[in-house]
């Protein structure tokens, strides 16, 4: 189904916490409510990876219905899939949906009706782990981006034990190729550049297609069908699941940008095992070499958790290691945050200062990292798309703002001349 927002005035408010998913199925969320004309709701798209999401997102609502008090607030999300009752309890709180309604069709038509409201009902939350299938929208633009973002995965089977997210999230199921393919076309007819393949668990792409086929097979049939496709990017990764068309793409296929984001999570191998993950640090650092061979351009980025249950001074400084022997140059930083239901909860818990503490040790850390990998950038010449204001990313992702003006959705050859307060400062390559 094409769904496009052209009549302004009909957009809902979304407010939208967590990751490019979300980014992507607010998106989604706009274009479907908008068809229903549903400009007086603010629609608050929850996180609930940490409890300090949520609490943003409370912060918010109450905001949201002081500034606009004559406004209905509808909340959706991993956190209310998870919780319903939790949002719904809020004075100000109108609706809470889960997130197979948030992207149905039918749910919002009848909304819009009211058909679904003639009981004062105003919870609509599914049984989200008896899904079995993706919404299959096709997305012809996206408010205020150059990059485009697509989903190809939702859900995910894999039980880390400090994780809620299959619960908001369900089950693993993959969108098929052709639908990927003629999603991707729909938003390049509209001017996107570059294209952001999304997921829960991104690199579990196939498992319930018929063969299996892996996400790297999914990443040539993109760029060998699609050959007016500038740039294509994946978001997070398992370093335990790349495949080895994926890692012949990054080597042979120069429109696959050369920046991995790895969800790492640590670098000691019992607290790794100890999270239920399926890698060790050596398999991280034996995954950055092979990757650098092949292609040597490319950069890492990752996600860290500091102040797991158990993790002492030594595991954390393995951490700390991981970073600098992998050269890991963009980190995001997560302090431990103890989820209700998840096995991570009843193991011995870290102090919350400690965590803090070791939090900002690897925030620190990550600052310098990038701050290296920015210096190594001045003087190199970088193809980089401009969003707006003349800021855009480089193929490695680093954020440039060119000396010129030039205008959104153009890729130009820059060369880097500085550091700038927000990342680097280049001009045009004459």
């Amino acid at each position: 189904m094409k769904i496009s927002s052209k009549n302004k005035n009909s957009l809902p408010d979304i407010k939208t916490f967590g990751c490019r998913l979300n980014i992507w199925e607010s998106q989604v969320i706009s274009d479907l409510a908008s068809k229903n004309d549903q400009s007086d709701l603010i629609i608050f798209n929850t996180c609930s990876v940490t409890s300090e999401a949520e609490r943003q997102a409370r912060q918010a609502i109450r905001s949201s219905k002081k500034n606009r008090p004559g406004a209905k607030i509808l909340v959706t999300g991993c956190a209310a899939q998870i919780d319903p009752q939790r949002w719904n309890i809020m004075p100000e709180v109108d609706f809470v949906i889960g997130n197979k309604e948030k992207l149905d069709e039918n749910f919002w038509n009848k909304f819009a009706t009211k058909d679904l409201l003639r009981n004062d009902q105003n919870v609509f939350v599914q049984d989200i782990m008896q899904v079995k299938s993706t919404s299959e929208h096709l997305i012809e633009s996206f408010n205020k981006h150059t990059r485009g973002f697509v989903q190809v995965q939702n859900g995910c089977d894999h039980r880390c034990t400090f994780c809620i997210i299959p619960f908001g999230r369900g089950p693993s199921r993959s969108v098929s190729t052709q639908n990927v393919i003629n999603s991707i076309n729909s938003l390049l007819k509209n001017g996107v550049k570059e294209i952001v393949l999304t997921g829960v668990d991104l690199t579990s792409w196939g498992i319930d297609i018929f063969g299996k086929p892996s996400l790297g097979l999914l990443v040539k049939k993109i760029l060998k069908n699609i050959p007016n496709l500038d740039r294509l990017r994946l978001s997070s990764i398992d370093p335990a699941e790349v495949d080895f068309d994926l890692m012949d793409a990054f080597e042979n296929e120069k429109r696959l940008m050369p920046h991995i984001h790895l969800s790492i999570q640590h670098g000691d191998d019992l607290i790794l095992k100890r999270m239920k993950r399926r890698h060790l640090y050596r398999d991280v650092i034996n995954f950055v070499k092979e990757a650098k061979r092949r292609r040597n351009d490319i950069v890492f980025g990752g996600d860290f958790i500091a102040g797991f249950p158990t993790e002492d001074e030594k595991a954390h400084q393995k951490s700390m290691q991981l970073i600098s022997e992998a050269n890991i140059t963009y980190i995001h930083v997560f302090p431990y945050s103890k989820r209700k239901n998840t096995p991570a909860s009843n193991m011995p818990q870290v102090q919350k200062k400690i965590i803090q503490k070791r939090a900002k040790e690897l925030r620190d850390l990550a600052e310098k990292q990038h701050k290296k990998f920015l210096v190594s950038q001045i003087g190199t010449t970088q193809k980089v798309l401009i969003e707006n204001n003349s800021v855009g990313h480089a193929t490695n992702f680093s954020k440039i703002k060119l000396k010129e003006n030039v205008e959104a959705s153009t890729i130009v050859s820059t060369k880097i001349l500085e550091i700038n307060p927000d990342g680097l400062l280049g001009t045009i390559r004459k």
